[in-house]
């Protein structure tokens, strides 16, 4: 992948985990406006949105200072190395224990999916074009290429409300409100490619709504 596409890529996915955490603070808000409101989903919600998102806004910092090749290696490098040198030590605040466990879990899910990504080609950072020629016409920012299974799996998020929910411990399925059900593995392929994303402001075992994001809109449009 050249360095163009992989930062319209990048972008994206770190501008729906912000979105999501945004959403999840929107709603914790809203929540405290109602007397007598039950809290706890929605704060552990705003957590969980915050530890996705984080990784995240911190590579799109390195890549302004780096570049996109360099600064995702650079990122990788520091969850990893984050990771690696976790404790199993708790607080005695369930508040800390569960910001400690989720932000294990974003890291992970960042280091999932940024490790797939081979960049090629990178200009040179910051470079200008010398003053007696134009600038060159940016490159058109290619959308992933998607199988008809994958684009099934899209079009059902899309337009079937389809959602995760664990019926048992340690077991999730997919329910959908009209059409056909796509796969669930499907269905958590795209959401780890961020072709999609779920609405974790809700438990899952009362499901977890899915929708496309911009790069999954844009690969059905395609």
């Amino acid at each position: 992948m050249d360095a163009t596409n992989a930062i319209a890529l990048l972008t994206a996915r770190a501008n729906s985990e912000a979105a999501a955490a945004e959403k999840a603070r929107e709603r914790l808000i809203k929540g405290c406006e109602v007397a007598g409101s039950s809290l706890d989903h929605l704060m552990d919600a705003v957590l969980l949105a915050d530890a996705m998102a984080k990784p995240w806004a911190e590579l799109m910092v390195r890549i302004e200072r780096h570049g996109v090749r360099e600064g995702l290696a650079k990122q990788i490098q520091k969850v990893t190395d984050v990771l690696l040198n976790y404790g199993i030590a708790l607080s005695t605040s369930m508040v800390a224990n569960a910001a400690r466990l989720h932000e294990q879990e974003g890291l992970r899910r960042f280091l999932s999916i940024a490790q797939t990504m081979d960049i090629e080609d990178e200009a040179p950072a910051e470079e200008p074009a010398p003053a007696v020629e134009p600038e060159p016409e940016p490159e058109p920012v290619q959308v992933p290429k998607a199988t008809p299974a994958q684009k099934r799996t899209l079009a059902a998020i899309r337009d079937n409300g389809v959602k995760l929910w664990e019926f048992r411990i340690g077991q999730t399925q997919v329910s959908v409100e009209c059409g056909e059900k796509p796969r669930r593995d499907m269905v958590e392929w795209v959401i780890g490619e961020g072709w999609a994303t779920q609405d974790t402001s809700r438990s899952l075992s009362d499901g977890q709504a899915v929708s496309l994001t911009e790069i999954g809109e844009a690969i059905l449009a395609s």
